[in-house]
């Protein structure tokens, strides 16, 4: 399809600061991004924990002075890689609990890269501590989690950024300002969402004895304890219902999220999901391979569905969204997207944005996902600014905690068979107990729900 290059051209001269500060160069702080060298910490030193904390180091002088993993060797790694990363060269103190590190240590920001089930406590007691906060999606395992973490960090005035950075990714910016803003799309009344990555780990390992650099208890922490059968990290806890919400909590929350932000969407007024393990049945793995979900809206369907299996609907957009209109369709990935006009009309194409030669460290970073490091570094810039200016981010919150809560009722309303209707000032399901009482999990292991102390 033909590119828009006036468009495109005009869009990056005149966007948003964000875009104009994606310019920049690695170590490049001559604007004034940050007025001081922030002190941070990072709790969670998987891939993807690692991953934000070096896009922070590329883009702002700050100082990481503590890490905290239950992993033993993991997080010995992590403090010698960000030895080398951070100009200081110093290696960060190293815990295993969190809530030492919180108490031993003033912090301005703190980075959450834990798996799903911890979130809500740590994403509180980091922000009770003073901090600003950079917490991945989904925010929680459970719609009043959510509740609780909005409810301290407007309480404690902390800004929290939610890892949701299609809203900084450059493309997709783009596609918004020039097409959806712009009315190309017509009144839009219809959106499909998708996901056909065969991301869903499965198998059936046997019970093996817990490795002693792993304390694999305080790992589960308020959630159930499996048998352990091999290290969790990874894919092999998404793929559990106990730690997390599948790949409704894991996929659907980035498309959904970024579908709200183009059409400036709330609270869906009802929700509906029907799916199940339907094809991978061997195995221990106990999230959904096949699952549809309806988030309605005045006028509007936001139907998601994934499949685990098989081939996608569209193998040029196989995580995306489709924005239906009367006068033209959008579709968008993570990768690119094309508008398409009902009728006469010109196509309009755009691709991902990649930083090689302002970021060349990025070629080399194991595991990196190119395409993402441009929107993560977008979306720090626009934490630290929403920090300095005192201002909700653009994934604040509030935001993140709709479109997690969304996924989870989701869930919920494909486990009881029926569709649900939240209501956030009441926090119940309406004329439904039985699913009000699934809002909140029970914690295990002697952790307490944080929701418990609102009420």
């Amino acid at each position: 399809m033909p590119k828009n290059p006036i468009n495109r051209r005009h869009f990056i001269k005149n966007s948003a600061a964000t875009m104009a500060l994606a310019s920049l160069g690695p170590m490049n702080f001559s604007i004034g991004l940050t007025k001081k060298a922030y002190k941070v910490a990072l709790i969670g030193t998987g891939w993807y924990g690692k991953s934000d904390l070096y896009r922070l180091l590329q883009i702002a002088p700050v100082e990481v002075v503590a890490l905290c993993d239950v992993d033993r060797i993991r997080l010995s790694e992590a403090g010698k890689i960000i030895s080398q990363k951070q100009v200081s060269g110093n290696v960060p103190k190293l815990y295993k609990d969190y809530r030492k590190l919180l108490k031993e240590n003033e912090l301005d920001i703190v980075m959450i890269g834990t798996p799903d089930h911890w979130h809500a406590l740590q994403a509180i007691e980091a922000i009770k501590s003073g901090a600003h906060l950079y917490l991945q999606k989904p925010i929680s395992v459970d719609v009043l989690e959510g509740e609780a973490i909005l409810a301290v960090a407007r309480k404690y005035n902390r800004v929290v950024q939610v890892g949701t950075q299609r809203k900084s990714t450059p493309h997709l910016i783009e596609a918004k300002k020039e097409i959806v803003d712009k009315g190309l799309l017509g009144k839009i009344s219809h959106v499909e969402m998708c996901c056909y990555y065969h991301m869903r780990a499965n198998g059936s390992p046997e019970v093996i004895p817990v490795p002693d650099y792993l304390d694999y208890e305080f790992w589960t922490g308020p959630a159930p304890l499996r048998p352990y059968d091999k290290l969790p990290h990874g894919s092999w806890w998404r793929t559990f219902m106990e730690y997390g919400n599948g790949i409704m909590g894991d996929m659907c929350v980035h498309m959904l999220d970024t579908v709200r932000w183009m059409l400036d969407l709330g609270w869906p007024t009802k929700i509906s999901s029907t799916g199940g393990i339907y094809v991978k049945k061997e195995g221990k793995s106990n999230i959904a391979d096949t699952q549809s979900a309806i988030f309605e809206y005045d006028d509007l369907n936001c139907i998601w569905q994934h499949r685990s299996w098989g081939n996608p609907a569209d193998s040029t957009y196989p995580w995306a969204f489709k924005l239906y209109g009367e006068k033209g369709t959008l579709e968008a990935s993570v990768m690119r997207y094309d508008f398409i006009p009902h009728g006469e009309g010109e196509k309009i194409h755009g691709d991902v944005v990649y930083e090689k030669e302002k970021y060349p460290e990025d070629v080399t970073e194991e595991r990196i996902e190119l395409h993402a490091a441009p929107a993560t570094r977008n979306h720090l810039r626009d934490f630290l600014s929403a920090i300095e200016n005192n201002e909700r981010p653009v994934a604040d919150i509030e935001e993140g905690h709709i479109s997690s809560a969304s996924c989870i009722l989701a869930n919920m309303a494909m486990y009881l068979g029926r569709p649900l209707v939240y209501d956030p000032e009441q926090k119940i399901i309406l004329d439904d107990p039985e699913a009000t009482q699934l809002l909140q999990r029970p914690y295990q292991n002697g952790w307490k729900h944080p929701f418990d102390d609102l009420v």
